[in-house]
């Protein structure tokens, strides 16, 4: 779809084509087989695409929280696009979520949940530190998720193979910033190393959680449909070890955590088993919601 100009793009009449300012919107699901696949658990399909579509809502949400605070134009505009990506994979997987419930739709699922709902990791939820935290952050996010994406290409449901097809594309790109980004301040100045290094110790032992295998995601591994998390732990160790190579930065040593004590994902109620992928978040979530959810809250079925 073109236009003389960008304003054309925004009239009345092409409204139905127009799925962001300027820009024609290509369906990637178009001629899919959106069918449950025979021997498939609906209710199992349908919580996997909430742990894979909430993951990406609240990455997305958190990087747009940078949107006037990044350090320079240039990464305002790469960290605006790399949410909206974070977004538009969002939005397929909770569309897919809803249509194999038979119930809801994609507002209903993002705005009208309360936390306990929420799939995500808790990885993701937690609130923005310094620019090197983002970095870090959307390096271990981003190489965990492109593993992720890459294996579900393979996929027996159509669906989620065509997400991932088109996810592959973007996370590649969100790896590559990061990893760039981490190299640039890791073997920077001295200032900028410190802060990198301080920011990996802080969110690495929280990565652990990321491969942590849910009974839903090991249901779907083995229905051909999903992937365990667990399988990807490989190549992701293999690619933050040559980055953290070309950084300079060293992986903080984890003190084994006794039974019974806290880890850096204890939920506010106390010590637990329960992750994200159970609905166990931490206060942050409740906090982010809030802002997320507020306008569809407060006039809801408002359109504009």
């Amino acid at each position: 779809m073109s236009f003389d100009n960008a304003l054309g793009a925004i009239t009345e009449d092409n409204d139905e084509a127009r799925w962001a300012f300027g820009t024609g919107f290509h369906d990637p699901l178009a001629g899919v087989d959106a069918s449950v696949p025979e021997g498939v658990d609906r209710e199992a399909l349908t919580a996997y695409c909430l742990m894979l579509g909430d993951d990406a809502l609240i990455a997305s949400h958190r990087l747009q929280e940078w949107c006037t605070r990044a350090p320079e134009l240039e990464e305002e505009v790469a960290l605006a696009n790399i949410a909206l990506d974070l977004l538009g994979q969002a939005r397929l997987l909770l569309s897919r979520a809803a249509a194999s419930s038979g119930s809801g739709d994609e507002d209903e699922l993002a705005y009208f949940r309360d936390a306990p709902r929420f799939r995500n990791v808790r990885f993701v939820e937690a609130p923005n530190g310094d620019f090197a935290h983002c970095t870090v952050r959307s390096l271990l996010f981003s190489t965990w998720r492109l593993a992720l994406l890459d294996r579900l290409t393979a996929s027996r449901d159509p669906v989620l193979a065509a997400i991932a097809a088109k996810g592959v594309k973007e996370v590649a790109y969100h790896r590559d910033h990061a990893a760039l980004w981490t190299i640039r301040l890791g073997d920077g100045t001295e200032y900028s190393h410190a802060r990198a290094q301080e920011a990996l110790d802080v969110l690495w032992p929280q990565a652990g959680e990321l491969f942590a295998t849910h009974e839903v995601e090991r249901a779907m591994a083995a229905a051909g449909v999903g992937v365990d998390p667990s399988d990807v732990r490989e190549e992701f160790d293999a690619v933050l070890a040559q980055v953290l190579s070309e950084a300079t930065l060293s992986l903080p040593e984890l003190e084994p955590v006794s039974r019974g004590g806290t880890t850096p994902h204890t939920p506010r109620n106390g010590p637990s088993t329960l992750t994200g992928r159970d609905g166990s978040h931490t206060a942050a979530l409740d906090d982010l919601l809030g802002e997320l959810q507020g306008v569809a809250r407060a006039h809801p079925g408002a359109t504009w």
